[in-house]
């Protein structure tokens, strides 16, 4: 569950990944922020985890609440990492712009496929009970 910049190409458009799971870690949920400044590409990353032990078992409502000043994530409206915009301009800073949402399940990759792919998962189901979106009045 993440979002992505529409403006600058990645990793200066901004990305802010509410919810990361990675299949050999289990019970164990990521958030991560990727910008010009702070990505995982220049080790400079910004993020922390959390365990769940039954993430891949039961619903789980993730949550990100985003002003001027800060990101706040939560899993089940426990506060497990916030990144506080730092004032020094866009490259640490680029969620002043539009992003979209994404709500995607990938298998492999550099992060996810580290250790392998278990075939024997397949079929497998990918289940989201719903997604909301709420904006404080300005």
């Amino acid at each position: 569950i993440w979002t992505l910049g529409r403006e600058g190409g990645w990793p200066a458009c901004g990305e802010i990944d509410i919810m990361e799971f990675v299949g050999f870690e289990p019970g164990k949920i990521h958030a991560n922020i990727h910008t010009r400044k702070y990505n995982h590409v220049q080790r400079t990353g910004k993020g922390s985890q959390i365990i769940i032990p039954d993430a891949s078992e039961a619903f789980h409502v993730y949550a990100l609440e985003w002003t001027r000043d800060r990101l706040e994530f939560f899993v089940d409206e426990k506060k497990y990492f916030t990144y506080e915009n730092e004032g020094t301009g866009v490259d640490a800073w680029p969620y002043d712009r539009e992003q979209y949402l994404i709500l995607n399940l990938a298998i492999g990759g550099a992060w996810g496929g580290q250790k392998g792919i278990d075939d024997t998962i397949f079929p497998a189901r990918y289940s989201i009970d719903y997604v909301r979106v709420y904006q404080r009045p300005q």
